[in-house]
């Protein structure tokens, strides 16, 4: 269903985001792990897709949008930007370092 990853997939770290408003304004953030991890604590304002509903579910997303797309450590959500990008035609970023790194950078993290 998703590619093989390809070596150059759009990324940004959570440092790299703005600690008052880390989401760009009109971005949307992508959380695509599973609903125990999103229960475990997730990024305020994200949207909940898990990668393996995304074929089905994209079109809930703005296509018009930028989309941050994050995960655990970044491996998932790497693999559901590039099929966003290349498949669906979005312009998808991958949070490099996934959840782990937006709490690591005091980004806010709720339950």
């Amino acid at each position: 269903m998703f590619p093989p990853m390809q070596p150059e997939v759009p990324s940004l770290h959570p440092s790299e985001l703005d600690p008052s408003a880390p989401v760009p304004a009109g971005t949307v953030l992508l959380d695509v792990r599973e609903q125990d991890e999103w229960d475990a604590g997730h990024a305020p304002g994200a949207v909940h897709i898990p990668l393996g509903d995304l074929p089905v579910r994209y079109g809930e997303l703005d296509a018009e949008a930028p989309i941050l797309v994050i995960c655990h450590s970044g491996g998932r959500s790497a693999r559901a930007t590039q099929w966003l990008n290349d498949a669906v035609g979005f312009e998808a970023t991958n949070l490099d370092g996934g959840i782990v790194a937006w709490a690591g950078a005091g980004l806010p993290v709720e339950r």
